[in-house]
């Protein structure tokens, strides 16, 4: 895997989810909470592994209703419960040789009993890598959003 991060080609969201920190960051780092957004609408999360230490591991397998099979993975490169999680991201199905990693960093802002979500994904060798990742991003928060 390539480790070279480049700023490129970035997206960057912001959501407001009615939630403390603490109930946020634990929905986004807990296996039964992920299963329950952690994937874009029209996919169902099949398995959600959380090593939740700076070295650990992660694997999320999303599966749409045709059968296709999307298999998110990585290493968390720092776990600031409940303010900041940053992690590497690459898919397991990847066409590539060497698939291409990039870098999430996900910021958890206390606003008033709710929190501001803004995540930042980063190192698309494309814009339209980037836009496609915008589109399931948007409808992951539009999940995450919902539990609460």
């Amino acid at each position: 895997m390539t480790s070279n991060i480049s700023a490129a080609h970035t997206l960057r969201l912001t959501r407001v989810i009615k939630a403390s920190p603490d109930r946020v960051f634990q929905a986004w780092t807990q296996p039964e909470h992920l299963k329950r957004w952690s994937a874009p609408e029209g996919y169902d999360v099949q398995i959600a592994e959380v090593d939740l230490r700076v070295g650990g591991a992660y694997r999320i397998r999303m599966k749409s209703a045709e059968g296709t099979i999307h298999t998110a993975v990585g290493t968390y490169r720092e776990v600031s419960p409940p303010s900041k999680l940053v992690y590497t991201w690459s898919w397991e199905e990847s066409d590539d040789h060497e698939p291409v990693e990039t870098l999430v960093t996900v910021e958890f802002r206390d606003r008033r009993g709710s929190t501001e979500v803004v995540l930042t994904h980063e190192g698309f060798g494309s814009a339209e890598e980037s836009h496609d990742h915008a589109s399931g991003w948007a409808s992951c928060l539009n999940r995450l959003e919902r539990l609460f």
